[in-house]
């Protein structure tokens, strides 16, 4: 079943099987459809990174659709990858838009702030900071033990192989992925 080259069925079935068969298959999906990333590139005009990590994100969106049985074969597994990637390319080009735009605006709090003497606009920094870090942590023991672990490692400054390492994730790039989504949830719990 896992010889050099698996068709659709046989890396479905190897998805949804266990232990060092399923591994072989995910090892076989991601390097199947690699060259996504280089389209990504040049499609959306992606930093090799933003489609690297469109890449992973759209590689377990497939196993975990293929795993959940949604995936039902009405497409080949190649163009069900690539419309995730896609999709999550978009999503990417997106987000940079909307925090370009933010870039721009001006936060009334800073601009605020310069009114203040020095001694109290040091005081209120730093009552300000002292707030937004208390809010993070209450925010990020609220994403769960995996991502906090993730997350804190990666601020004592692992990289994403190491991270990997330690949690036992199969490459840096699931870790870079997993680290990825942890933090849009951190950010979007902070939002709200």
């Amino acid at each position: 079943m896992f010889g050099t080259k698996m068709d659709d069925a046989d890396m479905v079935a190897g998805l949804r099987s266990g232990g060092i068969e399923r591994r072989n298959a995910e090892k076989k999906l991601y390097e199947r459809f690699f060259y996504f990333i280089r389209e990504g590139e040049k499609k959306y005009a992606l930093s090799n990174e933003d489609a690297s990590s469109a890449y992973s994100d759209a590689i377990i969106s497939v196993i975990h659709n293929i795993d959940s049985n949604h995936f039902e074969g009405n497409a080949s597994i190649k163009t069900y990858a690539f419309q995730i990637f896609s999709n999550k390319c978009v999503d990417l080009l997106r987000k940079k838009t909307t925090i370009k735009e933010r870039v721009h605006k001006t936060d009334v709090l800073e601009d605020l702030s310069f009114l203040l003497p020095d001694s109290a606009r040091n005081a209120v920094e730093k009552l300000v900071i002292k707030n937004d870090k208390d809010m993070i942590l209450k925010r990020l023991k609220e994403l769960g033990e995996k991502c906090q672990q993730i997350l804190l490692l990666f601020e004592e400054g692992y990289t994403d192989k190491e991270i990997g390492g330690i949690v036992g994730f199969n490459s840096a790039d699931v870790a870079k992925t997993s680290r990825l989504r942890c933090l849009d949830k951190l950010i979007r719990k902070i939002k709200n």
